[in-house]
């Protein structure tokens, strides 16, 4: 067992260079929930990194746990093999490309250049990706834990022995939409939220036509379940981890995928008039959202670090307003949309 400043790790916390991290906060493991212990690593841009900073804004950990953040520049990226990665705002970088990037934060621990330095701090030998977001214990001087779907379901009550108790009473898996969650999550995951990178990186216009079906089939379910739930949440009145999923790629739809990943047999402004209220509502009403969402990183990121799909690195102005504003509390009022195109009907059938 691998061990930190002479405290034993469980064996499925990190199992070596190449694998990521799983550690969890708890009260009888080596990460215990203490205030002032743990730091969070994110890019505003990454869908990802979202999942976890909502989660932190929504329990209040900034507040009652003392949870600080470290936000990467959302370009440069580095070359075709991530190397040497995403940068922090730093004095040697100020004449370099994306200078001191605004919103962008300095490494508020180490001082950092690059956020692969963070990594091999914990393991020297690390070989994975030096991806956001990462959830890092200041007492044992490493990583917890780097995976978004993992800190998503454990930040929820990793810190409930800090807070208030309203705030604990705050979940997103609740035990009666638990069977509901899970199963709408694995291909809200696979075809939706990874599905439009399958799409925007295809290396060839086969792989490209055969993956861009899959997330409007994703979004044509989508829309009538929200639909048949009467909002105004996807499952009905209760927020759940499907909101945040789904609003994590839904909020870089229009503004990044439809364009720039070709993710363009529809919009969610114009083809899914359910979902375009929710994802209103969502942004308009919930400072949780709304102040954990940057446009601009969004989109500089998208546009300026893949190289290989927009070599110019030209931003796009629109779509304009990036979100509009009004929201219908009666969903019985609205319409359900989809796309009617065969291929994403036929992968829509094949959705649980």
């Amino acid at each position: 067992m691998a061990s930190r400043n002479g405290t034993v790790m469980p064996a499925d916390w990190h199992a070596g260079p190449d694998d990521s991290f799983h550690g969890k906060i708890t009260t009888d493991g080596p990460f215990q929930p203490e205030k002032d212990r743990y730091h969070l690593y994110i890019g505003l841009f990454c869908p990802f990194a979202h999942r976890a900073n909502f989660i932190r804004k929504l329990k209040q950990l900034d507040e009652y746990a003392g949870m600080d953040i470290s936000i990467v520049k959302p370009y440069p990226k580095g070359n075709s093999q991530g190397w040497p990665g995403w940068r922090f705002n730093h004095p040697e970088e100020t004449n370099e490309p994306g200078g001191i990037y605004e919103g962008s934060t300095e490494d508020k621990l180490f001082g950092s250049r690059f956020l692969h330095e963070v990594y091999f701090k914990a393991d020297k030998d690390y070989k994975g990706k030096y991806s956001v977001p990462v959830l890092w214990d200041k007492k044992l001087n490493t990583i917890v834990n780097n995976e978004s779907h993992e800190l998503l379901r454990d930040l929820q009550t990793a810190f409930d022995a800090l807070l208030p108790k309203a705030v604990t009473q705050i979940t997103l898996y609740p035990e009666e939409l638990r069977e509901d969650i899970d199963r709408i999550a694995l291909w809200m995951q696979s075809d939706l939220n990874t599905g439009v990178y399958k799409a925007g990186f295809a290396p060839s216009q086969e792989v490209y036509e055969k993956n861009v079906p899959g997330p409007f089939a994703c979004l044509n379910k989508l829309e009538r379940i929200a639909h048949s739930n009467g909002g105004p949440y996807l499952l009905g009145k209760k927020m759940t981890e499907l909101d945040v999923r789904a609003y994590a790629t839904l909020i870089r739809f229009d503004t990044v995928y439809v364009g720039h990943f070709k993710c363009n047999l529809g919009t969610i402004r114009y083809s899914y008039p359910v979902l375009e209220n929710w994802l209103r509502h969502m942004y308009w009403d919930h400072e949780a959202f709304r102040n954990t969402t940057d446009f601009r990183h969004i989109k500089e990121n998208y546009t300026k670090s893949h190289y290989d799909v927009n070599p110019k690195a030209i931003t796009p102005v629109g779509p304009y307003p990036d979100i509009e504003k009004g929201y219908e509390v009666d969903w019985s009022k609205l319409k359900p949309g989809r796309i009617e195109m065969p291929e994403v009907t036929e992968w829509e059938k094949r959705l649980a």
